[in-house]
């Protein structure tokens, strides 16, 4: 080799190295419910490593061993920079969400894939302007599956069964139907379910089809109601700290970008159908009494329905944003989706 040939070489060799190398960036992440929970396991950690791919690896997100505050102040803990990035149950803190609640109301879609995406796209075109997640940067909002009844008490097939039963209820739509429809309410977020029907705290809990599997509730549970679409829901948001995010160079705020949005509702979504399949399962395997809810029924729900529907709308009004259109944006959305298109 000659003396050119190997001074080219050295020259590019010490260029290569002369280049600083690409900034690693850090981030931690957190989560309220238990590690094997799908909202942990699947969503979370899945959007993680999405984000660290799709960043060249120059973000990355390490989980905390333990959630630092309690669920209702997530919100405010990423906010204080306790921890980069999470998620929130927005029934959890009703002070801080109203439009939310449009999520949550009875007569969704059969999946949750399906609502998050309709929630998402209704969020961003209706409600972004109302800034309710003013003090993070929003990455996305979805809702869990359809919400059903469990109790352990007696079937729930009308009302009036519903009447006097102590229900653990997070809050949101839930609790407003719940207090409609008679029940007696114990507002708790969902890792304290357990313990609380096992002490005999509560008769039963309002949650999807996933949650007696992910919370280890089918042996305490005797009795479903399930509703098509659900008797309500749940939404969420999924953030990040402000400052660590404009700290951010754009090229990696561009490519979270990419995974933000709808593509957040469609991974929580699919995470959540194949959550609710597992629970379904659990509880068909415990021979729990499942009652699927009749017509008559779920007219009645309806019914009691409008009155929440209409505390929203006056709720929307308070935020400036028109309430039946969003309402109709939504469900069109839904209609959409459940025929097969995007």
């Amino acid at each position: 080799m000659n003396r050119t040939v190997l001074t080219a070489l050295a020259a590019v060799v010490a260029g290569a190295l002369a280049q600083p190398a690409a900034a690693q960036t850090t981030l931690t992440m957190s989560s309220w419910v238990p590690p094997s929970h799908p909202l942990t396991s699947v969503f979370l950690v899945g959007w993680a490593k999405e984000a660290e791919k799709v960043t060249g690896g120059r973000v990355r997100f390490q989980m905390l061993p333990k959630a630092p505050v309690a669920p209702p102040g997530t919100f405010d803990a990423v906010h204080d920079d306790l921890v980069d990035l999470s998620y929130v149950t927005a029934s959890y803190t009703p002070a801080r969400f109203l439009l939310t609640k449009l999520g949550e109301l009875p007569g969704g879609g059969a999946t949750a894939t399906i609502n998050s995406v309709a929630y998402s796209r209704t969020h961003y075109k209706y409600f972004a302007a109302a800034d309710e997640y003013k003090g993070v940067h929003l990455l996305g909002v979805f809702t869990h599956g359809p919400g059903q009844i469990f109790n352990s008490k007696h079937e729930v097939a009308s009302v009036a069964d519903l009447k006097g039963l102590k229900i653990r209820t997070g809050g949101g739509v839930a609790a407003d139907m719940g207090k409609a429809m008679g029940a007696t309410l114990i507002f708790k977020p969902a890792p304290l379910a357990y313990e609380l029907l096992k002490e005999g705290v509560a008769d039963g809990v309002f949650f999807p089809l996933e949650s007696p599997a992910s919370f280890h509730l089918e042996k305490l549970i005797h009795y479903a109601t399930l509703f098509h679409g659900g008797f309500y829901s749940s939404t969420f948001g999924l953030f990040m700290n402000p400052g660590k995010w404009d700290a951010l160079p754009q090229q990696d705020k561009d490519a979270l970008d990419k995974i933000s949005g709808e593509y957040v509702a469609r991974a929580a979504g699919h995470m959540w159908d194949d959550a609710d399949k597992v629970g379904l399962e659990a509880i068909e395997k415990a021979n729990v009494k499942i009652t699927h809810a009749s017509p008559a029924f779920e007219a009645e729900v309806r019914t009691i329905a409008k009155s929440v529907i209409d505390e929203w709308y006056k709720d929307a009004a308070r935020r400036d944003v028109d309430g039946p259109k969003a309402f109709a944006y939504y469900h069109a959305e839904i209609d959409k989706l459940e025929a097969g298109m995007k």
